[in-house]
């Protein structure tokens, strides 16, 4: 009759006969009516429910008019992916391969959301697979100015603005253009220390889209130097790294004054993501709620399951929208797309806040 959680804590659930959640393996409550994590209920789930994430099945099954246990609007499980990338910046699908991958991976709503640029809209919605919605997004290069001069880069998502918004567009063609020069000049210092890397080949994985370091992880890879993107960005790549170059990035509470003006809704994407290199603390993200932030990527891949449970609480303390998204960048990364995914409740919220346009449906 009690909840085992392998970590500091033992949470009670009421009449489950026993759930032990070991890591981020979840093996299934044999008669749970009911259970509790860090505020967030699941009633009456067979499966669970963590911080948002919504429960894996409703064991009475989902009438037309919804699910009468869990009181879902839904006729069945939906499942929604709210960060992914294609070869308009550092992913390896096209936008249409990256449409008919969601659609594979089973999921119900994707969103396109390639760093600094919105270049991959069109050809992803032209691509777009029956039953697949799709988010037109952008993940932007941000950072926050603290005093003394402190500096920590991090990631912004916006969803559904106006993509001609003038002030937007140049912002967006500032960042595109430094990440071009910073790849580079990663190139450059990679090569002076003997590393076999050429910046026309960068380039040409590139194309046209927006230059990031997978880019030149990927030519790492051909070169022999080291076996997979992560690799690179576990040594090479990282922002720890001696090679390391830094880019431009917007003040995001200029990203967030600019998005929102533009009609659009915005989430800050793996705040806790700390093998990225240093985050920002709580108070950063209540001043950034306070300036308009609408959402907060509670569950991703690189969070722990701790992370997922703070963040969770957070969200709910500064009235955030907890998403979950698995940050797919193809076979630049090993994460699979829909690894984490967003509630069917958040999206209705975070839809709920958009001003300039909807999520686009496939008509055919």
């Amino acid at each position: 009759m009690r909840l085992e959680l392998c970590g500091p804590q033992a949470v009670r659930a009421s009449g489950c006969a026993g759930f032990r959640l070991c890591g981020l393996q979840a093996v299934r409550a044999s008669g749970c009516a009911g259970f509790r994590l860090c505020g967030v209920r699941a009633s009456g789930c067979a499966g669970l429910r963590l911080c948002g994430v919504a429960p894996r099945a409703c064991p009475t099954g989902c009438a037309a008019s919804g699910c009468a246990l869990c009181g879902s609007p839904y006729s069945r499980r939906v499942r929604i992916d709210l960060h992914t990338h294609s070869t308009a910046s550092d992913g390896t699908d096209t936008p249409a391969e990256l449409v008919g991958q969601a659609k594979a991976a089973g999921l119900d709503v994707v969103a396109i959301t390639d760093h600094d640029t919105a270049a991959g809209w069109a050809e992803a919605a032209a691509a777009l697979p029956t039953g697949l919605t799709l988010v037109p997004g952008t993940e932007f290069s941000c950072a926050w100015f603290g005093a003394n001069g402190a500096r920590i880069g991090l990631h912004l998502l916006g969803y559904l603005y106006d993509p001609d918004d003038e002030e937007l567009q140049s912002e967006r063609r500032r960042l595109r253009e430094s990440r071009r020069g910073r790849g580079q000049a990663i190139v450059n210092n990679l090569r002076a220390d003997g590393i076999p890397v050429t910046w026309e080949r960068v380039a040409e994985l590139a194309g046209d889209g927006s230059v990031g370091r997978p880019h030149i992880g990927q030519a790492l890879v051909e070169g022999g130097v080291v076996g997979s993107v992560d690799e690179a960005f576990a040594d090479l790549l990282s922002s720890r790294s001696k090679y390391y170059v830094r880019k431009a990035d917007m003040d995001v509470f200029d990203a967030l004054r600019l998005i929102n003006a533009a009609g659009g809704v915005t989430a800050f994407a793996h705040p806790l993501a700390r093998r990225r290199g240093t985050v920002v603390g709580d108070e950063v993200i209540a001043d950034m709620a306070a300036a308009g932030l609408d959402g907060l990527e509670v569950d991703h891949p690189d969070h722990s399951l701790a992370d997922r449970a703070h963040l969770s609480g957070l969200a709910a303390n500064l009235g955030l929208i907890p998403l979950g998204s698995s940050d797919y960048h193809g076979r630049n990364k090993a994460v699979r797309m829909g690894a984490c995914t967003t509630s069917p409740d958040a999206y209705t919220d975070l839809l709920a806040r958009n001003t300039a346009s909807s999520p686009i449906v496939s008509t055919t």
